[in-house]
C-alpha cells in the first residue's frame, strides 16, 4: 500500500500535513482511539481518508447531514477512489445492494447517518465486512452536553460491540471540556489519543454592533455584494430580509429547511455558481457546503450558544483570505433572546405534564403504549391544550432524547403554498371555475403574502372557516395546482410519534429530572456566554472565543473590532491611506490582495479604508471584483 505522504500528494496533490494531521494518521495506523479536535477547514476528513487508503478493507463514516454525506462521496469518486452512500428514500433492496458492494466491490469508503444503525441488518453486514476504520464525524452529536445533540448519535456506542478491534477516530471543530468527555465516555474509545489544535482563524475580522438601525447596518456590511450569508433565527425573517436586500439591489436570496428539495437545490446552485451573492438563511444552510470564498458572514440576530456561532462563522473565509464576521444587535434582541429562552425551556415538572397530555391525546392506558406508533397533528395537540408550541416542540424533543418517545425526521414540517398566478388571472380563472371560490377567497383571507412566499398554512383551520372538509381542501388545491394557479406542498401530519415505554406518568419522567436540570443550566450558562460577547468591549474577540473552548496565553488578534478600537489609526492617517489607493486605482482597477501588496500600509487600515471609499461612493466594485474610481 501506498504511505500517507504518497496518498497525500497523489490523490490530494498536497507535499506537506498540517497541524496535527500527521500525528493522526500515524495513531491510527497504529490501531489506537484518536479524538481529533480541528478548526473548520482545517482539514478534519484526510485525518481518516489517508489512513483508510492506506490500509485494506472498509472505512465506514458516520455523519449527520445527507449534505455533508453526499459532499465528500462525490469529492473522493471525482479522486476515482470508490465510496458509497446509505442516505434516506432507499428501498431494502437498494439497502442490500449497496451493502453487497461495499462487502465485494472493493469499496473504501461507506458513508452513513447514525440512524442507519438501528437497522439489524446493517449491524449485521458490517459485522461481516473487513473495516479497517470508524470514523464518527461532527462527533461532538454525540454528547447531551454538546450544542448539537442528536440522540441518534447514541447508536455509534454499538460499533464498539460490532467491530472491538477496529480503532475509532472521533472528529469534531467545536467541543468544550465537557462535551470532550462525554464523547469519550460515550463511544467506550480506549486511551484515546486527544489531538486538539487551534480553533484560531486568523484571516476572520471579528465585529459586533449595538444598532438601532440594524436593516441599514445589513446593506452597508453586504454593499461590498461579494459572496455571503446573512443568519436569522426564523424562517420569516430570511424571506423578509432578502426581499428588502434585493430592494436595495444586491442579488440576495433566502434558504430555510421548510423548502423542498428541488427549491434548495436551485438556491444553493445559483448562490454555488454566484449569480445570488448573498444567502439570508437559518442555520438550516452551510453544513456540507463547499465553498471556499464566503467573504462575509453576518449574525443579523443572535446565536443560541458560543458552539452555535463559532460553527457558522467558521464558513467565511474557508480559502485562508480576509473575511468579516459581523454580529449586529439591539437591547430589544438582547431581552428577547433572554425571554425566548425562558419562556420556552422545559423543565421536569412541564415534561410530565406533555408526557401525560400526550398519553390523554393519543388515549394511552397506565401500563400501554410500549411500541405503538401514531400519526400526531402537532399543531392541533398544542391548540387542545393551550400549550407553547415551541416550549412543547422543545420538549418533545427532550422526550425523544431520554426515549421515551420517537419522533420521526419530518418533524414541524408544514403545508407550504404560495400563488403563481397574479390577480387579473385569478379573478378570470375563478370566474370560470365557481367551485373553488369559497376555500380560495378562504386561503387569501387567512393568509398575507401568499403572492410573495411560500406560506405554511393549516389546513384545519382552512377547512374551519370554509365549512369544506381537509380531503375537499387537498382536492381543491391539487387542482389548482394542476392548473398553474399555485405551487404547493402538503404535509397532512406534522410527524410520527412512538412510544418507547410502558406509560407510567411522572415516574417515567423522573428517571431524568435531575439531568434535565443540569442540563437547562448549562444551557442558560451558554445563552449568557453567548449575550456576553456581543456586548464585551474589551477583550479582544478571538481570545474570547478560543477562552472559551479551553485555549490559554493567546495574543490579540489585531484585527478585531476590540483591537482595531485600542490601536486606531488617527484620522490623517486614514486620509492618507484612502489618497493612497485612490492614486493607485486611478489607472487601473485592483481587488484587495493586488492592493494590500503594492502599498506599504496594514491590511487592516487599507480593507478599512476600502470600506469607507465604498460608503462615500467615491469608489466601486466592477464585475471581476475590483475596486475603480466611481464615475
Amino acid at each position: 500500500m501506498a504511505t500517507p505522504k504518497e496518498l497525500l500528494k497523489n490523490h490530494w496533490g498536497h507535499d506537506d500535513f498540517k497541524g496535527s494531521q500527521e500525528k493522526i494518521i500515524t495513531t491510527l495506523l497504529e490501531g489506537r482511539d484518536c479524538l481529533a479536535l480541528m478548526p473548520t477547514g482545517g482539514g478534519k476528513s484526510l485525518c481518516f481518508q489517508i489512513p483508510a487508503m492506506a490500509k485494506e478493507g472498509l472505512c465506514v463514516v458516520f455523519s449527520p447531514l445527507v449534505a455533508l454525506i453526499q459532499n465528500q462521496v462525490d469529492e473522493l469518486k471525482k479522486k476515482g477512489i470508490k465510496a458509497v452512500a446509505l442516505v434516506g428514500g432507499l428501498s431494502f433492496e437498494d439497502v442490500n445492494n449497496l451493502l453487497d458492494n461495499c462487502q465485494f466491490g472493493g469499496y473504501k469508503f461507506l458513508y452513513l447517518s447514525p440512524e442507519r444503525l438501528q437497522q439489524s441488518m446493517v449491524q449485521e453486514r458490517l459485522q461481516e465486512m473487513n473495516i479497517n476504520l470508524i470514523a464518527i464525524d461532527e462527533a461532538h452529536c454525540i454528547s447531551q452536553w454538546g450544542h448539537d445533540f442528536r440522540p441518534a448519535y447514541l447508536n455509534c456506542s454499538a460499533l464498539r460491540t460490532l467491530k472491538p478491534d477496529v480503532p475509532i477516530v472521533a472528529l469534531t471543530a467545536t467541543a468544550t471540556k465537557t462535551t470532550i468527555a462525554d464523547i469519550v465516555e460515550q463511544l467506550q474509545l480506549d486511551d484515546p489519543f486527544i489531538a486538539k489544535d487551534s480553533f484560531e482563524r486568523k484571516n476572520l475580522m471579528l465585529s459586533a454592533k449595538s444598532v438601532q438601525d440594524k436593516r441599514y447596518q445589513l446593506a452597508l456590511a453586504l454593499k461590498v455584494n461579494e459572496s455571503s450569508i446573512v443568519y436569522v433565527r426564523t424562517r420569516k425573517n430570511t424571506e423578509i430580509l432578502s426581499k428588502f436586500l434585493m430592494d436595495q439591489g444586491l442579488k440576495a436570496d433566502f434558504f430555510h429547511g421548510g423548502l423542498d428539495s428541488h427549491s434548495k437545490k436551485k438556491k444553493l446552485d445559483a448562490w454555488l455558481r454566484e449569480e445570488t451573492k448573498i444567502m439570508v438563511a437559518t442555520n438550516a444552510f452551510g453544513m456540507g457546503i463547499d465553498k471556499s470564498d464566503v467573504r462575509t458572514v453576518v449574525h443579523y440576530q443572535l446565536a443560541n450558544s458560543i458552539e452555535d456561532y463559532f460553527q457558522e462563522i467558521g464558513r467565511a473565509g474557508r480559502d485562508g483570505q480576509p473575511a468579516n464576521v459581523l454580529l449586529l444587535y439591539n437591547e430589544e434582541d438582547l431581552s428577547q433572546a433572554k425571554r425566548q429562552f425562558l419562556d420556552t425551556l422545559p423543565d421536569s415538572t412541564f415534561l410530565k405534564k406533555l408526557y401525560r397530555k400526550l398519553n390523554t391525546f393519543f388515549q394511552i392506558p397506565y401500563g400501554g403504549g410500549h411500541n405503538e406508533q401514531f400519526d400526531f397533528h402537532f399543531q392541533e395537540f398544542c391548540k387542545r391544550y393551550r400549550l407553547n408550541s415551541l416550549l412543547a416542540y422543545n420538549g418533545l424533543k427532550l422526550l425523544d432524547q431520554n426515549s421515551v418517545i420517537s419522533l420521526s425526521e419530518n418533524f414541524n414540517r408544514k403545508s407550504t403554498l404560495r400563488f403563481l398566478a397574479g390577480k387579473d388571472r385569478l379573478f378570470k380563472y375563478l370566474e370560470e371555475n365557481p367551485s373553488m371560490v369559497n376555500i380560495t377567497q378562504t386561503v387569501l383571507r387567512t393568509y398575507g403574502g401568499v403572492f410573495d412566499f411560500d406560506v405554511n398554512i393549516n389546513l384545519q383551520l382552512i377547512s374551519k372557516k370554509s365549512g369544506a372538509s381537509e380531503d375537499e381542501i387537498l382536492r381543491t388545491l391539487e387542482r389548482l395546482q394542476n392548473d398553474g394557479i399555485i405551487t404547493f406542498d402538503v404535509s397532512k401530519s406534522d410527524l410520527t410519534l412512538t412510544f418507547l415505554v410502558p406509560r407510567e406518568d411522572d415516574r417515567t419522567i423522573n428517571t431524568f429530572a435531575e439531568s434535565i436540570k443540569k442540563l437547562n443550566r448549562q444551557k442558560y450558562e451558554r445563552l449568557k456566554k453567548m449575550l456576553e460577547y456581543a456586548q464585551n468591549d474589551k477583550i479582544c474577540r478571538s481570545v474570547f472565543l478560543l477562552n472559551y473552548f479551553g485555549e490559554s496565553n493567546l495574543k490579540d488578534c489585531g484585527k478585531c473590532d476590540i483591537c482595531r478600537s485600542k490601536f486606531a489609526i488617527d484620522k490623517d492617517s486614514r486620509e492618507v491611506i484612502k489618497k493612497d489607493v485612490l492614486r493607485i486605482i486611478k489607472k487601473n482597477s485592483l481587488n484587495s490582495k493586488e492592493l494590500v501588496s503594492r502599498l506599504n500600509h496594514d491590511e487592516t487600515d487599507i480593507l478599512n479604508a476600502l470600506k469607507e471609499l465604498l460608503e462615500d461612493e467615491r469608489i466601486v466594485l466592477n464585475e471581476i471584483n475590483a475596486y475603480q474610481i466611481k464615475k
